[in-house]
């Protein structure tokens, strides 16, 4: 994902007798504006954001801007709902991927969604922070993110009981409390140090949520197999490099 989380499919649109259709035009006019609302929200935050700085970023007239949302907030809304749904089909891509190994599965949606983050520092401060101060409909739109996330998580937890059955189940709080867990781990990296380095997160985050989603004591277990495999992986190719 880059930094402006739609703009990558942007093309430049034919001209004259060979100019592409309206409905053409009206797709790349709308990536183009989805980009420079988040653009324009992570420089100079949603409140202060206006209409003026969108369709400056973006290229297009007022009349335009119009065509396809009815204010800024619309805007922003759509921002918002196509960005996440790209993150959330990058996580589920991860998870499928190593699907049955459910942990290298779970380490990847979280190195996934760590990277494509901070691959896309003004996605993530929209996501992360400024969604916040966008009034109800967005808090709306963030709480039903919130749920789509924990759902992954609540998957995460049945594939790993499926793996080992003596992980008890748990509450369905749990899985939205980790969640919640993950967003604060990484709200305060972002205001701390930037996005560019979250990927330093992944074991922090893989920490907190197996504790919450298997136990402290299988989280170790786990924990402990996997670096004795790494160790071993790590000696095998060590000495095949000397023969």
């Amino acid at each position: 994902m880059s930094a402006q989380p739609e703009t990558s499919i942007l093309t430049v649109l034919p001209r004259g007798r060979h100019a592409a259709p309206r409905p053409v035009v009206r797709a790349a006019q709308r990536v183009r504006m989805l980009g420079a609302m988040v653009q324009a929200v992570a420089e100079k935050g949603y409140a202060r954001v206006a209409v003026a700085d969108v369709i400056e970023r973006a290229g297009v007239s007022r009349k335009t801007f119009y065509e396809q949302f009815a204010n800024k907030e619309d805007c922003f809304l759509a921002a918002y709902d196509a960005t996440v749904d790209d993150l959330l089909v990058t996580i589920d891509d991860a998870l499928d991927a190593l699907a049955p190994d459910w942990l290298s599965a779970h380490r990847a949606a979280v190195e996934a969604y760590l990277q494509t983050l901070a691959a896309s520092p003004e996605f993530a401060k929209a996501l992360l922070i400024e969604v916040l101060g966008a009034g109800p409909e967005a808090l709306e739109r963030r709480a039903a993110v919130q749920d789509r996330f924990a759902n992954q998580l609540k998957d995460v937890h049945r594939r790993a009981r499926q793996d080992i059955p003596e992980i008890p189940e748990v509450p369905p709080h749990t899985f939205r409390a980790a969640v919640g867990a993950v967003n604060e781990l990484v709200t305060a990296h972002v205001l701390e140090h930037g996005a560019d380095t979250l990927p330093e997160l992944a074991d922090a985050i893989l920490d907190v949520q197996l504790a919450l989603l298997v136990g402290r004591e299988v989280a170790h277990d786990l924990a402990t197999a996997t670096d004795a495999t790494a160790t071993a992986t790590d000696a095998a190719a060590a000495g095949a490099s000397t023969t």
